[in-house]
């Protein structure tokens, strides 16, 4: 067993504080290769954030989801397709640690190991000796490209007629990755699309899909008694992706104000943008969109956090309103970060302003199946009325 000295949140804060001017200057490379820079994911590594979620016995840090999300909106101060890469690995890493403890071994011996995945199913699984046999495709599988591993999800026939949705962990080299990843968007994140084809996985690197997202269906023996994974999955993933949003909202203010001094509005007699009443709206209304932001993101990692402390079982209405936390960061964040844009004019759209890039971004993460804010309203909105979801994913 490894032993380590375990960072606290604001040392791990501090740590990735200190890479953001090494991210930035990575950025529009990153861009334009639609990948994260190798030497971004090694000074990630060094700064321990692949390690957050990893068990301590494997010399991990076991962090809290709040630290996940002062970590991820730190990087995204940066750079929004790293630190959403990061945010990434932090959940199929920690449905890792749910797999039986020897397949636990293969993983986590690894030394910053990461994890992709999705839990989108994209293959068809057929049961055979030993295990099941996957044929299927993956899309937006951020980070694939410097993963070790990848959680893939897969339909199941059963004997009855029925399905049952599988999760399956594979190393990422048995896989093919086709690289597809041309967007508007977050297109540093590589999230490519990875294919199996007649990929045979053994029975204990496989775990039914519904049993995990109701919590506590785990086949790890040394984490059954671990706080970090007595929450449902889906609380575990909403809280795990809010920071780097977040932290998109709060790189966008701090780049409007850079250049703020230097500006005027044309067509008017403003010598500075500062002086105009509009402008005072326009950063009041985004601050405080910010804020609000900030209050869903850390009441959401409350819940999941004070939840897993005490073992406490998790209601429906706990379990919604923590998707209906992470819609509300998505939409408040796009806000600020749209309000920002319109007052940064017409060169805030030169590709060397990192503004446009900040925007398109958190566009990109509005449109994220799991973190659309209208979806994830309406799912709250729906229980609130005494309704049962029309989900698995809760």
């Amino acid at each position: 067993m490894l032993t380590t000295e375990v960072p606290t949140r604001e040392q791990l804060v501090e740590r990735v504080s200190q890479l953001v001017p090494l991210l930035q200057g990575h950025a529009a490379w990153a861009e334009e290769n639609r990948r994260i820079h190798e030497e971004a994911v090694e000074a990630l590594a060094d700064a321990g954030v692949f390690r957050l979620r990893v068990p301590k016995r494997y010399g991990g840090y076991e962090s809290d989801t709040r630290t996940l999300v002062d970590v991820a909106a730190e990087i995204a101060r940066a750079d929004g397709s790293t630190s959403w890469v990061a945010s990434v690995y932090w959940i199929p890493g920690w449905m890792a640690g749910l797999f039986p403890d020897h397949v636990q071994d293969e993983v986590f011996t690894t030394p910053d190991v990461r994890v992709c995945g999705t839990l989108s199913p994209g293959g068809m699984a057929a049961p055979t000796d030993g295990g099941i046999v996957v044929n299927g495709q993956w899309k937006f599988i951020s980070g694939a490209l410097h993963a070790h591993w990848q959680i893939i999800v897969a339909i199941q026939p059963l004997p009855d007629g029925q399905a049952l949705p599988v999760m399956a962990l594979v190393p990422i080299g048995d896989l093919q990755i086709v690289d597809d990843w041309h967007t508007s968007g977050l297109k540093a994140t590589g999230s490519v699309t990875t294919v199996a084809q007649n990929l045979f996985v053994p029975a204990d690197r496989v775990l039914p899909l519904p049993v995990i997202v109701q919590g506590g269906g785990g086949a790890s023996k040394a984490n059954a008694d671990s706080p970090l994974h007595r929450a449902p999955l889906l609380p575990v993933a909403s809280a795990s992706s809010v920071g780097a949003v977040l932290g998109l909202a709060r790189a966008a203010g701090e780049n409007f104000f850079s250049r703020l001094p230097d500006r005027k509005i044309t067509y008017t007699d403003y010598a500075s943008q500062a002086e105009a009443p509009l402008t005072h709206h326009q950063v009041a209304e985004a601050a405080l969109k910010t804020d609000q932001a900030e209050f869903h993101a850390h009441r959401l990692a409350a819940l999941v956090d004070g939840k897993s402390a005490t073992g406490e079982p998790w209601s429906l209405p706990e379990r919604v309103r923590a998707r209906a936390d992470l819609g509300a960061v998505c939409r408040l964040a796009k806000e600020a970060v749209d309000i920002y844009q319109t007052a940064g004019g017409g060169s805030s759209i030169y590709s060397d302003v990192p503004l446009q890039r900040i925007a398109r971004d958190v566009q990109a993460v509005n449109l994220h199946a799991l973190m659309h804010p209208d979806t994830n309203n309406e799912l709250y909105g729906r229980v609130l009325c005494g309704l049962e979801p029309n989900t698995l994913y809760v």
